[in-house]
């Protein structure tokens, strides 16, 4: 006879989010997010500009080239797509 164990359900952590600017909405579904940092140099004290591409989920595809964007942590949707859109933050005000 097996004994059902009731254990308290388990917090989930909280997913990391980052903001950046939509470099590309050409493919269906996925946006591509260019993430900008500050880290300063360890030698020279000077702070550099690190930029790293993220691959990202737009369901409905709202986001377009130069929106600023939230994107958030997610399951493994593809190869290269771990985030997702949380929301637009700025629409691109521009016109290229």
């Amino acid at each position: 006879m097996a004994t059902a164990v009731n254990t308290p359900t388990q917090k989930r952590r909280r997913r990391n989010q980052l903001i950046g600017v939509v470099t590309s909405s050409k493919m269906q579904k996925t946006i591509v997010v260019r993430v900008t940092r500050q880290i300063q140099h360890r030698l020279y004290d000077r702070y550099l500009h690190v930029t790293k591409k993220f691959y990202a989920h737009d369901e409905t595809g709202e986001a377009r080239p130069g929106d600023v964007v939230r994107i958030v942590e997610t399951r493994p949707m593809s190869r290269l797509k771990r985030w997702r859109l949380a929301e637009v933050l700025a629409r691109r005000t521009s016109v290229e």
